[in-house]
């Protein structure tokens, strides 16, 4: 790694860890702090927090005189090309976000860098919310230092993921290592912080960056309550929960995998809702509250209502809809959360062309052909046999699922129709405004 000079702002557990692993890397590195009690700490070459390893990385540091402290803003902009600043966001008790700490070491930076000769690189490494970095990073930087964004002055995000306990260790095995920035030139300046570390490098945008601890965490916390309500009903049930889980995570396919957390549209079939009806059915009847498999249910409802509502936002009555079977391949519309889209737009007035290629009411048979002839009773005369058609109809075209054909549906719109996508057609957002995804 090249001798890079850093400056980290806020030495509580990420900036600490920050600084010290940093230095260890070849950086010069100055830690920057208001409590005179963290600067003594680590100017003696102590650890201000307990951590494995890191009191022998701060020891080294301050000894080889890599590492340094101080409570001088202006110095340690001075002495920096890049700052990282890594102090605290608490939740305020309604939930929300206090980044006042990040607002003020904004303020302080930029007033530094009026005074500094030469460019100088801001990254945030708290954790913050998507949009923070354009709502409120950057208007504290112009106006602190009275220049814009661009000129002296870029900005990067580049969130950590670093566990109590074994931060230290995760520094230098991270899972990914995330880079958010419109500079490419900042942004390469901080991936080679990074060099001789092995971990996918990801360069991305600012709000990519700023939301992906957060999509992290919430998918740990949900993991955890996962885990534990698998455990609440086994308990009951006298079956061991360990083996149950330890079965369950060698699935690297399904269970431990992408799969099903692309965001799409709501998920139906003959099999995950009937199956977690059941298995929060029998948590019922052991006596046991399961807030999070009892809110899966709901939470896909909800899909299913942004759904209509943001076919109805463009006031158009004319509605092709491709692909209305739970998913493509197949004929199964049991449970199809498109099936129930398409009654409910049928029941606000709008005039619907269904099409699909695997369904053909003649071969239909048993509980399939049982629930789309009561769900859609008229569905047939709805139904053509040519995508063409359909799509002609439509002056709302809607994808409803992944079939291959649909590939070529952006290349058959007229300029007047607008394209509403379950599935992100390859190539689709060059419709511009005519373009619709479902969740993105």
């Amino acid at each position: 790694m090249g001798k890079q000079r850093l400056s980290v702002f806020g030495l509580g557990y990420v900036g600490t860890v920050s600084a010290a692993c940093f230095a260890k890397t070849g950086c010069t590195v100055i830690g920057v702090d208001l409590n005179p009690v963290k600067l003594e700490l680590i100017q003696a070459g102590q650890a201000p927090i307990v951590e494995k390893d890191l009191p022998e990385l701060i020891s080294a540091a301050v000894t080889q005189g890599s590492l340094r402290a101080t409570g001088d803003v202006g110095d340690a902009i001075s002495s920096s090309d890049i700052s990282l600043v890594c102090v605290g966001t608490p939740s305020h008790r309604d939930g929300s976000l206090d980044v006042s700490a990040v607002e003020r070491v904004c303020l302080e930076i930029g007033e530094a860098i009026a005074r500094k000769k030469g460019p100088h690189i801001v990254v945030i490494r708290s954790t913050i919310l998507p949009g923070t970095i354009r709502g409120m990073v950057i208007p504290a930087l112009e106006h602190a230092s009275n220049e814009k964004i661009g000129q002296r002055i870029s900005v990067c995000n580049n969130p950590e993921f670093l566990r109590e306990g074994t931060a230290v260790h995760d520094f230098f095995n991270p899972p990914k290592t995330v880079i958010g920035s419109d500079a490419a030139d900042a942004v390469d300046a901080v991936a080679a912080l990074y060099d001789g570390i092995d971990a996918p490098l990801i360069k991305t945008t600012l709000e990519v960056a700023e939301m992906v601890k957060y999509a992290d965490n919430c998918w740990h916390a949900v993991k955890v309550g996962f885990g534990n309500e698998i455990g609440n009903i086994c308990k009951a049930a006298g079956i061991d929960s360990h083996a149950v889980m330890d079965i369950f995570v060698q699935d690297t396919k399904l269970n431990i995998s992408p799969y099903y957390l692309k965001p799409g549209f709501a998920f139906g079939g003959s099999c995950l809702p009937k199956d977690l009806r059941a298995l929060t059915s029998k948590g019922r009847a052991l006596g046991l509250e399961l807030p999070l498999l009892n809110s899966v249910m709901p939470s896909n409802r909800v899909q299913i209502e942004r759904a209509v509502e943001r076919i109805l936002s463009y006031r158009r009555k004319a509605v092709a809809f491709l692909g209305f079977s739970f998913k493509a391949g197949t004929d199964d519309m049991r449970e199809s959360p498109q099936v129930e889209l398409i009654e409910r737009l049928i029941g606000k007035g709008c005039d619907m062309r269904l099409y699909d290629r695997n369904v053909n009411l003649a071969r239909l048979t048993g509980a399939n052909k049982a629930y789309i002839l009561e769900t859609l009773p008229h569905i047939a005369s709805l139904m053509t046999e040519s995508l063409e058609d359909a799509v002609a109809h439509g002056a709302i075209v809607v994808v409803g699922n992944g079939a291959p054909e649909f590939a070529r549906v952006p290349a058959l719109l007229r300029p007047d129709q607008i394209l509403i996508d379950f599935v992100r057609l390859a190539g689709a957002e060059a419709l511009g405004e005519r373009y619709d995804g479902i969740n993105w």
